[in-house]
């Protein structure tokens, strides 16, 4: 979903920087797409054409090098003949957002969480980092109430989220696995009341910003939709090849995405 891209944008300034103030500039000339949305859209496109998730990780991963692939997955995406491996990282949470803008039930959008999670994270925690980010995602779009979805991950995955984006930042470090990534992002997500306090939350925590903002961004796109201006900013921040799968991706959803004209000038990086 673009919440999930624009998050990955937005954060990709400070993964490594441990930003912990909601106060930083949305945009800047450094502001780009990381390996967070390669994937995603390698996910959406899977999903679109029924064809194998692993082929569709290579694929865009290859065309698409230096973007901040982890070590794991840089080496299987080198190796075609390579299975999972076991994995446990937030990169299982951080892709997945098609899964629950695509599946009809929820029931759906785990199974497809799962086919798409398992070619690499197939253990048991990046299976439930995904599926919880999916759950999350596909009750915000049948309108449920944060508090409702906070219950029910909770009650269903076992993720603590019971503490404040406040409570988390003082002690949160970087992290690149599925059980401290998930339930913060989460919660950076459910506690917010618009789209971008979502983003500046999950940047915030100072932690794996580009992948805590693309696990917030769709569960706050579902919740709150994304302010025009941003969606705009973000938008034009992705080749064209991405911005067809994403409408593709929206239209077969049933669900409007408002893009920039056609023949509409770039808007100046802000």
């Amino acid at each position: 979903m673009l919440g999930a891209c624009i998050g990955d944008i937005i954060g990709s300034v400070y993964e490594f920087n441990a930003w912990k103030s909601r106060e930083f500039p949305l945009f800047s000339e450094k502001s780009e797409f990381t390996d967070d949305t390669v994937c995603t859209i390698a996910v959406a496109e899977c999903l679109l054409d029924g064809t194998d998730p692993a082929v569709a990780l290579r694929k865009w991963s290859y065309r698409y090098p230096g973007r901040g692939y982890g070590g794991h997955f840089a080496l299987w995406l080198k190796d075609a003949g390579m299975g999972p491996y076991n994995s446990y990282g937030n990169g299982s949470a951080m892709r997945v957002s098609p899964a629950a803008l695509l599946a009809a039930t929820l029931d759906e959008a785990l199974a497809m969480a799962r086919h798409v999670t398992a070619v690499t994270h197939n253990h048991l925690e990046g299976i439930k980092g995904a599926e919880a980010a999916a759950a999350a995602i596909w009750l915000a779009r049948q309108g449920e109430a944060p508090e409702t979805i906070r219950s029910r991950i909770q009650d269903t995955w076992g993720y603590d989220l019971t503490r404040s984006v406040d409570e988390i930042r003082p002690n949160y470090r970087f992290n690149e696995i599925c059980q401290d990534t998930v339930p913060q992002a989460l919660v950076s997500a459910l506690e917010a009341t618009g789209f971008e306090e979502a983003i500046r939350n999950a940047v915030s925590l100072g932690g794996d910003a580009d992948t805590l903002a693309a696990i917030a961004g769709p569960i706050a796109e579902a919740l709150f939709g994304i302010p025009e201006d941003i969606r705009q900013k973000g938008w034009l921040r992705l080749p064209k090849d991405m911005r067809d799968v994403l409408e593709r991706l929206y239209a077969k959803s049933g669900v409007g995405i408002n893009t920039p004209s056609p023949g509409s000038p770039p808007e100046p990086r802000a």
